[in-house]
């Protein structure tokens, strides 16, 4: 069943000489429960197109729906709710409220959004990413795996349609990158989320069931891995 799907997708910025064309009529569709790996060199569009299906950046033309929704005809309040219940955003630098202790940032999503928060969830997903017993933790009393870890249970919390991962690992030694890969697949697999990762690692790459390959704004592979 498909979960998102982009229309004619495109995005500039700047105009006349200095307008840069940041995504290039880009087209796909993804089922719900995939695991797609998005690669391309430095500056081909890949965090735009991120940023665009999680609603955190709107596009210059196009369409994007996620669950039969047209997520650029909503307000900004709705736009705003869509981020909050929809999406799962996981980014490098981990972006933990440095005040807030592990417990609170991941509940963090929750709190915003005025609901209670599901104690038997936020237990779960404390035990799955093995933070259990530093829940009253800082983000500085914690290694960097463990970081991500919080990042990763606050994209979670919420139980989002869809989580969008911007090169998780891309802080990480190689052990804590396939610790952290293997808790997305595990989340993938376990909660059905449909989960999109942009990375350079190409072991992380073939672990994914679709590898999309983007080029100066255009996806030039579209590959099945497996099924």
């Amino acid at each position: 069943m498909e979960i998102l799907r982009v229309e004619d997708l495109c995005k500039t910025y700047g105009k006349g000489e200095n307008q840069v064309r940041a995504l290039d009529h880009v087209s796909f569709s993804v089922n719900k429960g995939e695991f797609i790996a998005i690669i391309g060199p430095s500056g081909s569009g890949k965090s735009t197109l991120l940023h665009i299906l999680g609603g955190v950046d709107k596009p210059t033309g196009g369409k994007v729906y996620m669950d039969g929704c047209d997520v650029y005809a909503q307000n900004d309040e709705q736009l705003a709710i869509f981020r909050r219940r929809q999406v799962g955003l996981i980014y490098q630098f981990y972006n933990l409220i440095p005040v807030l202790n592990v417990t609170e940032n991941i509940t963090l999503p929750v709190l915003m959004d005025g609901r209670k928060v599901n104690e038997d969830r936020l237990k779960e997903l404390l035990t799955t990413l093995k933070l259990t017993g530093r829940e009253n933790h800082l983000p500085n009393q914690l290694s960097g795996g463990q970081q991500q870890r919080v990042s990763i249970g606050r994209a979670l919390m919420n139980a989002p349609a869809v989580v969008l991962a911007d090169e998780p690992t891309g802080n990480l030694d190689s052990k804590n990158s396939q610790e952290i890969v293997e808790l997305l697949k595990l989340s993938n697999k376990k909660y059905e989320q449909t989960l999109i990762i942009i990375t350079h690692d190409e072991r992380i790459a073939l672990q994914a069931d679709r590898i999309l390959s983007i080029e100066d704004g255009r996806i030039m592979r579209d590959e099945v891995i497996s099924r």
